[in-house]
């Protein structure tokens, strides 16, 4: 597998006109050698993969970093970067702008003086990331069970009097005593009116009757992300709750069934907004329809107005339209997909049927 994403980056090496690249952002890092340590970066030329880390992960580096040649760097890692650069001829190195801060640039900068002209890229190695293996599928499998396997058993633990928060722990503590390293993200517990809120993670507010409670929660494993979002009513649904339910779901089964290899982003996202906007709710959908998901929570390519990747096979995104009625309250109903050759396959497998909780 490492050997593999090696070549892939060489391959992308090509057309930066440099000589190597240098691999700061530490999710790229672990994605392309495979090092799980928190300390270390790579430098990849044509004939040559270095893992510089230091003293901590001596043993721990060869083992997981195949294909590389491990070094412990000297203090100041970018003089170890200079001498390997040096030696082996590097003019032109490429580095990851959009995850270096400017007085990091500026320090390497002066360490490396003339010898290494260093050159931004962006994207390089994240455009390497969206295309999933089966291997990648197969983790993400796993973390998306978890996740539905967490649903499952909230159903029958939300009930009136509940805080937010003792629901979120109480997910959180689910998955992590199945496996998964962490959740995904800040789980969202949002009910009654702060279901509105598109991102209301869990707070003190208690759990009331006949509202809705949105759940969007994900479980972080073996090194890749799930992201599920459900949204149920806790004691007796009003018209209004079923309502804005029911054309949410419309326009999510409708985006899972039309989503396909060769669309934009933009298409894809325009097959659940134009539901939503006939139903007269368009200006309260006010996110993306979905988003890359992957070894973060969020990656390319996206499913907005502005989205326009053309997806392709291997691609893993999550569908997740809403309505957010202020004062009132608000629905999500998400799931996680990878694009395939004819169309796409779910990786979760909640049922999306109104639960009603009393």
């Amino acid at each position: 597998m490492t050997i593999t994403r090696i070549a892939g980056l060489r391959e992308k090496l090509q057309g930066l006109g440099t000589d190597a690249i240098l691999v700061t952002n530490a999710v790229n890092r672990r994605y392309i050698s495979g090092f799980t340590g928190s300390s270390g970066v790579l430098l990849v030329s044509q004939k040559d993969s270095w893992l510089l880390t230091d003293f901590r992960y001596m043993t721990q580096a060869p083992q997981q970093a195949a294909g590389f040649t491990v070094v412990e760097h000297a203090q100041k890692w970018i003089e170890t970067v200079k001498e390997l650069a040096v030696s082996a001829g590097i003019k032109k190195m490429a580095f990851e702008q959009d995850t270096v801060v400017f007085s990091e640039y500026a320090a390497w900068k002066s360490s490396l003086g003339d010898a290494v002209e260093l050159v931004p890229v962006s994207g390089v190695i994240e455009g390497l990331r969206m295309y999933k293996d089966e291997s990648e599928l197969a983790i993400m499998r796993d973390a998306c069970k978890l996740a539905d396997d967490t649903f499952q058993h909230m159903l029958s633990f939300i009930k009136p009097g509940l805080v937010e928060r003792e629901v979120a722990l109480e997910m959180e503590m689910f998955m992590r005593s199945r496996g998964a390293t962490s959740s995904s993200f800040d789980t969202i517990v949002a009910s009654g009116e702060r279901s509105a809120l598109p991102h209301g993670v869990a707070s003190d507010r208690v759990i009331g009757n006949n509202e809705f409670v949105k759940l969007d929660f994900g479980a972080y494993y073996n090194g890749y992300c799930s992201d599920l979002t459900r949204t149920v009513v806790v004691g007796k649904p009003t018209d209004r709750h079923r309502e804005i339910y029911e054309i949410v779901l419309e326009a999510q089964l409708a985006t899972l069934a039309g989503i396909k290899p060769g669309m934009t982003g933009k298409e894809a996202d325009a097959i659940a907004r134009d539901i939503i906007t006939r139903y007269g709710f368009g200006d309260k959908f006010g996110h993306g329809t979905g988003h890359g998901l992957g070894m973060e929570i969020h990656e390319a390519p996206r499913l907005s107005v502005s989205g326009t990747t053309v997806l392709e096979p291997g691609m893993t995104v999550t569908v997740e339209p809403g309505i957010y009625l202020p004062g009132f309250g608000g629905v999500r109903i998400e799931d996680d997909i990878v694009i395939t050759a004819t169309g796409n396959s779910l990786l979760t497998s909640s049922p999306k049927t109104l639960f009603i909780l009393e």
